[in-house]
This record gives C-alpha cells, structure tokens and sequence, in this order.
C-alpha cells in the first residue's frame, strides 16, 4: 500500500472523496468519443424516424381521413 492509501494505483475504497479521477483521457480520445457518440445519435434518430415512416405507411392514408 503507498502513502496515499492506494494498492498498484487503485484505491481501496472507491467512494473516497479524496481520491483523484481514475482515467484522464487524451485528446484524441475525447475527439473519438465525440465522434461515436455523434454516431450513435444519428443512428438512434434514424432509427426512430425509419419506424414513424413504416408506421405510417403500414397505417395507410385513410388514418388522416377518420371521423371524429
């Protein structure tokens, strides 16, 4: 154990306020995440905009034209 109460450069208890970050990520992986998350995103909204449009055409255009 060293003098900052930590073991191989893990602390003991994870919850100690005391303790600095774990991981500092370098620019270029921050650049990178930035892009998956962007990614992600714009997959999930096609996603969902691909399922409102099949909806709708599964749906017909008669839905427009209901009684009230």
């Amino acid at each position: 154990m060293t003098d900052d109460g930590t073991r191989d450069g893990k602390p003991d208890d994870p919850q100690r306020a005391d303790i600095a970050e774990y991981v500092r990520l370098t620019e270029e992986q921050r650049r990178r995440r930035r892009a998956r998350s962007l990614a992600i995103a714009l997959t999930l909204g096609a996603l969902c905009l691909l399922f409102y449009i099949v909806t709708i055409v599964k749906l017909g255009p008669g839905v427009l034209n209901r009684p009230l």
